[in-house]
């Protein structure tokens, strides 16, 4: 969809506080700038690719980013670079996801049919029908529906995205990857449309995201839609944070050196990173609690990665050896998953300085998950037919089929929004409890 620029946002900031530190828990992507020709950005594309799939048959890519050059050849964005530059980047975030190459394919071409001469038609002839099933469905959802009546609006938007869903639930990753780019470059805009967007990607697409498990675009469509929605509380937590940076990188890798030490002396293999919570969740904190930065004691985490749930529980013993736990701060998600699939323990320790502090412990394969959640399940496959992929998923998705009987059954938009934020657990209760306070 045509909105904003090619110009990054909101990841940059964030990198600047996280550089000096093992590893950043943003999801690093290259300053576009570096890469304003097409076909400079088609080979980082193909590099994101190669880099899960060393082996993959890029010709359908590249032929979709051919063919969508030319069809979207007289048409440029707001900052007058060539528009195929944002169907790239959608492929690029759908590689990023490690998704197979029909959706890659489909978010390179989901807004041809719309937005040029191409037909679904010529589509399913070049690329096959799934591609064209899955072009459709994006173009079907179309443009969301937003205004000042929240709760009535947001229902029937949420219900056009479960449809989506239900069809072919990369529907939904397509669109989540068309709105990432559109955030990151929305400086373009009018205040009043940067606004509006914020407000609809914090109401819509970011819970969806949360509720898919993709944490990966949700944590920054969630710091993203801060820098847009209150500017100024954005740039003033950004400036605060740094001014802290060197006390807060000291701190940070003292921690992972010392755990990566007990790690080692107890024999379990372990990754050990540490990070500084994102923007969003820190100001959300802020709210809810009513506290300045400097009462928000637990900006920072400390991830730690083991090859095995017996390593997990092993690795928290020795953590809870090494520091005093903080009570009530201890949760076991290995044990009770969150609905979206998350797993992972978390534990809030009090530091060496008297600084308090969260670490997670999980599985490569836990953390995969909770980075891609659904998409981890739509890996790209040579040769066969990956929307077969999800038939293994469906016992992770009775909560959709739940909600498709609710929208048969239920035609009161509040009531079947009231269930999808209680019954459901659509939103986290610090969500709501945030959206109340706004």
């Amino acid at each position: 969809m045509r909105e904003g620029d090619f110009t990054m946002a909101g990841t940059a900031e964030y990198e600047e506080l996280n550089k000096n530190l093992e590893i950043v828990d943003g999801h690093a992507v290259k300053a576009p700038e570096d890469y304003q020709d097409p076909e400079q950005l088609y080979h980082v594309l193909i590099e994101r690719v190669r880099k899960y799939h060393p082996s993959a048959d890029i010709t359908m890519i590249e032929k979709a980013y051919r063919i969508g050059k030319e069809a979207h050849r007289d048409q440029v964005r707001k900052s007058g670079e060539p528009y195929i530059i944002h169907p790239l980047w959608v492929g690029i975030i759908l590689a990023d996801l490690e998704m197979d190459k029909e959706t890659i394919v489909a978010g390179m071409l989901h807004d041809a049919v719309e937005d040029t001469d191409m037909t679904l038609d010529d589509v399913a002839g070049e690329f096959g029908e799934e591609v064209a099933l899955l072009v459709d469905g994006v173009t079907k959802l179309g443009q969301l529906n937003y205004s000042q009546d929240k709760l009535e609006v947001q229902a029937e938007n949420l219900r056009k995205m479960f449809l989506a869903m239900a069809k072919d639930i990369r529907v939904i990753i397509i669109k989540l990857a068309d709105r990432l780019h559109n955030m990151r470059t929305l400086e373009f805009m009018t205040p009043t449309k940067q606004q509006e967007k914020a407000r609809e990607t914090m109401d819509i697409y970011a819970p969806i995201a949360q509720r898919l498990g993709i944490s990966k675009i949700k944590t920054e469509l969630d710091d993203l839609s801060l820098k847009y929605w209150k500017p100024e509380v954005y740039y003033n937590l950004v400036r605060d944070l740094n001014r802290r940076k060197t006390e807060r990188e000291e701190f940070v890798q003292q921690i992972v050196a010392e755990v990566s030490k007990h790690m080692k002396n107890a024999h379990i293999e372990a990754k050990v990173y540490g990070r500084v919570k994102h923007f969003f969740s820190i100001y959300k904190k802020m709210v809810n609690q009513n506290k300045t930065l400097d009462q928000v004691y637990d900006l920072f985490a400390v991830r730690i990665i083991v090859d095995s749930v017996k390593d997990c529980y092993a690795a928290l013993g020795v953590i809870h050896e090494m520091y005093t736990p903080i009570p009530g701060r201890f949760k076991d998600y290995i044990a009770m998953p969150k609905p979206n699939m998350y797993q992972s323990l978390h534990t809030t320790l009090m530091g060496p300085s008297g600084q308090p502090f969260e670490i997670q412990i999980r599985t490569e394969e836990m953390h995969k998950t909770a980075e891609y959640g659904i998409a981890a399940h739509w890996k790209y496959k040579e040769g066969g037919d990956s929307a077969k992929s999800m038939e293994s998923q469906e016992a992770k998705l009775n909560w959709l089929r739940q909600i498709l009987e609710w929208q048969r059954d239920m035609s009161d938009n509040r009531e079947f929004l009231s269930l999808l934020k209680g019954d459901l657990d659509l939103f986290a209760e610090d969500v709501l409890l945030f959206y109340a306070k706004r």
